[in-house]
């Protein structure tokens, strides 16, 4: 039996993602698409598949508007669905991550479930809807798979931790080279953006997203960076923020130390025929970030990882010298 997709009136879409999607001439189509794609609840294979992840990704907005992404981390069956409109997280966030002082009812979040190992990910959208001892529950009111693309397959290993203990914590405003060094050897980096606009909107929430591609695909240039993107599956959940909504957060893993580099900032898309896209064979399109403030905190994340089996997709693209 066919699982039901969107079943409000309203599109699933908001005007950023709209707007976007009408720029490249995909509006009509992304509409089909995400009538069939997205839905208001969880279906089961994707309640079964957050509860074997050791991983979620979650994107938030702090006071000042600012979005950030962030990771939280726990044994499998750490994320559970006790019907198909609740996610519960048993969780605490790691030490001096920004979930800690952006995690409140009422507060929108934005959950990635990426299984890295088998390019398998879903996203969630929704509202907190509880904070209990042990973490916390959501409201679902988005969710929706997404294609395996430029996604660099690793093993985990899960390792015994204290979310709580203090690690040394760096907050700074200038990227500096040790830094500078972390974003440059990625392959992989998360993406919190957010459309907060309009509170009665269906649509109304944050996004966290997976950006990957061969390391030096981030470019540097003093606390701005460049990234190039690639073709996707056209829904442009986070162009489509930016549209309405010009912030960011990132998240840098240090997959060798377990080192995690958080950022917050203003973001642009460069569009087709920008001069600089041609800088990056591959491209489609380029995002411009540039940085407000950060969080640096070393050996934060519990999780080992084998080294990475490069993505198939990314065959056609770069490599670049950052």
């Amino acid at each position: 039996m066919a699982i039901p997709g969107w079943q409000k009136e309203e599109s699933p879409f908001h005007p950023g993602e709209k707007a976007v999607q009408a720029r490249l001439g995909a509006r009509d189509r992304m509409e089909a698409v995400g009538r069939k794609m997205i839905r208001e609840f969880l279906p089961e294979q994707h309640r079964q598949f957050y509860a074997q992840l050791p991983h979620f990704l979650i994107g938030t907005v702090d006071a000042e508007g600012h979005p950030w992404a962030s990771i939280l981390v726990g044994d499998p069956g750490f994320i559970s669905a006790p019907d198909d409109r609740t996610l519960h997280i048993a969780a605490q966030p790691l030490f001096n991550d920004p979930l800690i002082k952006n995690l409140a009812v009422g507060s929108k979040v934005g959950f990635l479930g990426i299984e890295l190992h088998t390019r398998r990910r879903n996203r969630v959208n929704g509202v907190v809807s509880e904070i209990t001892p042990d973490g916390f529950s959501v409201a679902v009111e988005q969710s929706f798979g997404n294609c395996p693309k430029y996604i660099q397959a690793r093993q985990f290993n899960l390792q015994n931790f204290d979310a709580t203990a203090a690690k040394p914590v760096y907050a700074f405003t200038m990227l500096d080279s040790v830094k500078r060094d972390v974003i440059v050897a990625a392959d992989t980096f998360f993406i919190a953006t957010a459309y907060l606009d309009n509170a009665t909107d269906v649509t109304n929430g944050v996004d966290v997203s997976h950006r990957g591609g061969s390391p030096g695909f981030v470019h540097v240039d003093g606390n701005t960076l460049t990234i190039p993107d690639f073709a996707g599956n056209c829904i442009f959940n986070t162009f489509g923020n930016i549209e309405v909504n010009p912030f960011a957060g990132l998240l840098f893993i240090d997959f060798e130390k377990g080192n995690l580099l958080y950022l917050t900032g203003r973001a642009e898309v460069l569009w087709d025929g920008d001069p600089d896209i041609a800088r990056y064979p591959g491209a489609e399109r380029l995002l411009k970030f540039y940085l407000h403030r950060g969080i640096y905190v070393e050996g934060s994340l519990p999780l080992g990882w084998s080294a990475a089996e490069q993505s198939p997709f990314l065959r056609q693209t770069g490599p670049w010298v950052s």
